[in-house]
């Protein structure tokens, strides 16, 4: 059933115009971009079931071409639609970081993070490098691990600083569990990041923890 099929009070275009795109839910978002369902299977439900799928918007927006590929009825254009808003919200954030200091939009800092990072089901360990006046310059993701750890190398992320000239950094990584706790190996990894850098004198202005839905800031939590 299309969309243009339903109800008017049930339709999430009328909703989204009238009420805004908070009023929405998340099927209701998703259907928007699929448009049409499959016979038997109306959109609205057609959207639930990739969102449960892939464990909610995280996991959709990071699943490969392959893994959408699979689905039923998920022909290429829609499958591109959906990577293509993932990368229009990369990419302006990441000009938003890159035009103005972190610290005018640390929500921003998260928000990226967690498009780069959340639903992944492996640990990655990234690294923003920012410039003297703390835009971004580049985000790198330098270390990748299994469910549980990654190893990480602090001399790499030093080298990679001075290559770039960067001033100072944002670490982050995943915890692919979901939870976004920082353990205490992540603040001894901060520790030992943090006396690397300084010998060449870059700061580490935070390091963050990225979860299923959110951003733990381990300077905000006083562990940095």
């Amino acid at each position: 059933m299309p969309l243009d099929h339903l109800p008017p009070e049930a339709r999430p275009r009328e909703k989204l115009l009238a009420r805004g795109p908070g009023a929405l839910a998340d099927a209701e978002l998703l259907a928007l971009l699929l448009r049409t369902g499959l016979p038997g299977r109306p959109v609205l439900q057609l959207a639930q079931a990739l969102l449960d799928e892939f464990g909610g918007w995280p996991g959709l927006l990071h699943a490969g071409v392959a893994d959408l590929a699979r689905v039923k009825g998920l022909g290429p254009a829609k499958r591109a639609e959906i990577a293509a808003v993932l990368e229009i919200a990369r990419r302006s954030l990441s000009a938003e970081l890159a035009s103005r200091p972190v610290f005018e939009s640390p929500e921003a800092v998260r928000q990226f993070l967690r498009l780069k990072l959340a639903g992944l089901t492996h640990e990655v360990f990234a690294v923003l490098f920012l410039d003297a006046q703390h835009r971004l310059m580049a985000m790198e993701e330098m270390f990748r691990g299994s469910l549980t750890q990654t190893s990480v190398y602090p001399r790499e992320v030093v080298k990679r600083a001075l290559e770039l000239g960067a001033a100072a950094v944002i670490l982050a990584h995943n915890h692919p569990s979901g939870v976004a706790e920082p353990s205490r190996a992540d603040q001894a990894l901060t520790e030992a990041l943090s006396k690397a850098l300084a010998l060449v004198d870059i700061r580490v202005l935070d390091h963050l923890v990225v979860g299923a839905g959110e951003a733990v800031s381990m300077a905000e939590r006083g562990l940095l």
